[in-house]
């Protein structure tokens, strides 16, 4: 029983951390397509962002690319590259 309530706790915690509709916003305002949330991104934010949600998607140029959106309440979001 303990065990199962911890993965159910750490799934809880590592599917809390992201900010899907956030991060999809900010990526086709910024002219990204294709784009697919992979769900959270550890160490890919700095330590004022709550969100971390990990993406693929194609740039403007065409390119596929990689890498998370970070993003805090009362704050910006900012895409941050693989």
């Amino acid at each position: 029983m303990r065990r199962i309530t911890l993965i159910a706790l750490t799934t809880l915690a590592l599917t809390a951390c992201t900010d899907a509709p956030t991060a999809e916003r900010v990526l086709r305002q910024n002219g990204y397509t294709d784009i697919q949330i992979t769900g959270y991104d550890a160490f890919m934010c700095g330590q004022s962002d709550t969100f971390s949600t990990g993406f693929t998607a194609r740039s403007v140029g065409g390119q596929r690319v990689s890498g998370a959106v970070c993003s805090a309440a009362f704050k910006g979001a900012t895409i941050r590259f693989k």
